[in-house]
């Protein structure tokens, strides 16, 4: 007769028979597909790109005066405001005049001493050439006559000299700017001595407007233009060159200058030559002294590419190389020939085309040939930062799970587990 099993029993059989029949199976269940790497890039497309190089220079004023006394003696006044703007022929300092309108005044006497014996001299002359006719007087006498007129005359002449010399003299009591600008302060106060063309300036004036900008170039830069404007690749911009600053704190001066000369040799210490610029100064923003940057365009390069320099390093040869997606989204490497940065960019003369899409985020975690996911992004030329990004772009992958082969983080956030 045979026997019901219990059900407790039958759910053990079955688990033995289920056991047994798995012995021989080893296989792991299959993990999850591969997630390939997300890199962001930009596309390229050829433009005209202005060539500018930037140069350190200092301000300098227009022009600069060091006033001092052209005549001694004791300062009476200081007729002008330190620190203020002054205008050519605005009086300074008083000297003491006294001695020197007295000097004048006794000059303008010994003129009219002088002027007063010429009607007796030209009468004597005049009476003798009459008299001579008459064989009354000897040519002798007359002679003497004559020459008795001429130094009455010579001696006005000299007396009007010394009228004038005692008049400029007189008129340095008072000391004018020579030139418009702003004055410095003053070396000597009232009371103090002077004299005549003495080492100490009295004060200093300095136009500011428009104010000057010295820097300095390259030679080597200045041969390097010149052959790219020969070989056609950069068109001068022009006759009027423009020059745009950078101040010491990084923002641009609103006011565009204009160059004004080079220097026409090369130092042979340095290798590089002068350059001035000339910028208008009417708000006295500009000081002289301060360190500036001059940005001075040069010409414009036509068809060229603009690659951001945050795509570019340099191989064990010291050659430019970035990475690429090309259009199987695969990612390649390139050599690349660069010239001169322009902003956060550089300047690429070839081992790129238009519509090339270069790696600018993500490079480090995928290598040639390897399959990537590329998103559009967009790159602040003022930072050379990523500022923009393709909207729905897929999460990033991390670098660790790109080594894994295993999801991130955010690719399982909010997943639930099947019982």
């Amino acid at each position: 007769m045979n026997k019901v099993l219990p059900a407790s029993a039958l759910i053990v059989l079955s688990l033995i028979v289920s056991g047994c029949s798995g012995e021989g199976n080893s296989q792991t269940p299959p993990g999850p597909p591969a997630t390939k790497a997300e890199v962001s890039v930009v596309s390229l497309h050829p433009q005209s790109v202005a060539i500018t190089a930037e140069l350190p220079g200092r301000t300098t004023a227009s022009l600069v005066a060091e006033v001092r006394p052209q005549v001694g003696g004791i300062i009476q006044k200081r007729l002008f405001e330190e620190g203020s703007e002054v205008r050519e022929g605005d009086p300074l300092y008083q000297i003491d005049p006294a001695s020197y309108q007295a000097a004048y005044e006794s000059a303008v006497a010994d003129l009219q001493k002088a002027e007063a014996a010429i009607p007796s001299a030209q009468a004597k002359v005049e009476r003798y050439q009459g008299l001579i006719k008459q064989n009354a007087v000897s040519k002798q006498d007359l002679d003497e006559a004559t020459a008795s007129l001429a130094q009455a005359n010579a001696d006005v002449a000299a007396a009007k000299a010394a009228v004038q010399t005692s008049k400029i003299n007189l008129d340095f009591t008072t000391i004018d700017a020579p030139i418009s600008g702003r004055i410095d302060k003053s070396t000597l106060t009232p009371g103090a001595l002077v004299t005549a063309s003495q080492e100490t300036a009295l004060t200093t004036i300095r136009t500011l407007d428009p104010i000057n900008v010295d820097v300095t170039q390259s030679s080597v830069n200045l041969l390097n233009l010149s052959q790219a404007i020969d070989a056609g690749r950069i068109k001068i911009s022009g006759p009027n060159v423009s020059v745009k600053l950078k101040l010491e704190n990084g923002a641009i001066y609103s006011q565009a200058g204009k160059l004004e000369f080079a220097e026409s040799a090369v130092s042979e210490t340095t290798g590089t030559f002068s350059l001035r610029a000339q910028f208008p100064n009417p708000d006295r923003l500009l000081l002289p002294g301060m360190y500036v940057r001059a940005i001075v365009e040069e010409g414009v390069a036509s068809n060229s590419f603009l690659v951001p320099q945050r795509a570019i390093s340099r191989n064990s040869k010291g050659e430019a190389t970035a990475l690429f997606v090309t259009q199987d989204g695969k990612v390649e490497q390139r050599t690349l020939e660069v010239g001169q940065s322009v902003g956060n960019n550089w300047l690429v003369s070839s081992g790129v085309s238009d519509g090339d899409r270069v790696i600018v985020e993500g490079s480090q975690l995928v290598r040639a040939g390897q399959e990537v996911d590329a998103v559009d992004v967009v790159i602040d030329e003022t930072t050379g930062e990523v500022r923009e990004r393709h909207q729905g772009a897929a999460p990033k992958v991390r670098a660790e799970d790109v080594a894994t082969g295993l999801p991130s983080k955010s690719d399982v956030t909010g997943s639930t587990a099947k019982d």
